[in-house]
């Protein structure tokens, strides 16, 4: 089907006189795909058995932690590279620069240029549909904006709607 959207009023922060424009925002429908969803996923593509896959998953889980928590980062070819990174505390003094200056570590990803989603990609497995999601609630067929796979507007954040307001 595609991806959705929502229409959001913004305003510029930080003009107190600005005017609300209206961007499009995504957003999930539905439970977020599991362990289980997805290894039916890659069955349906492979000669491998659904727990054949699951275990792959979980033992490449337990590796990628086990190679970020021994300092590396783990370069996925064609899909992207994890790393770590921490919050820290500064101080002055060299000799006071310890482990316990970082607050907080967190795993970033950096999707590679051949899954990076491409608004322009015109290929049909590269392509992302987008609809608008109150057109399609409505069903009112001369909503603007209906299905379109370019232009986001200015901020094009992702959403974070978690439930299905289709039911």
């Amino acid at each position: 089907m595609g991806v959705p959207f929502k229409k959001i009023p913004r305003k510029d922060p930080r003009k107190a006189d600005a005017v609300a424009k209206i961007y499009p925002q995504l957003v999930t429908l539905g439970p977020n795909a599991d362990l289980e969803d997805v290894a039916y996923v890659m069955k349906e593509k492979s000669s491998l058995t659904l727990g054949d896959i699951k275990s792959v998953i979980t033992n490449f889980v337990e590796a990628l932690v086990s190679k970020l928590y021994s300092g590396q980062s783990v370069n996925i070819k064609d899909f992207g590279v994890f790393s770590l990174s921490a919050r820290t505390v500064g101080v002055e003094k060299v000799e006071d620069c310890t482990a316990k200056n970082i607050k907080a570590v967190k795993i970033n990803f950096r999707p590679s240029t051949t899954i990076r989603p491409d608004v322009t990609a015109t290929r049909a497995g590269q392509k992302i549909d987008f609809y608008d999601l109150e057109a399609l609630v409505n069903k009112d067929g001369n909503s603007s904006g209906g299905s379109s796979s370019g232009d986001q507007g200015g901020s094009g954040s992702g959403g974070g709607v978690d439930e299905n307001p289709l039911g």
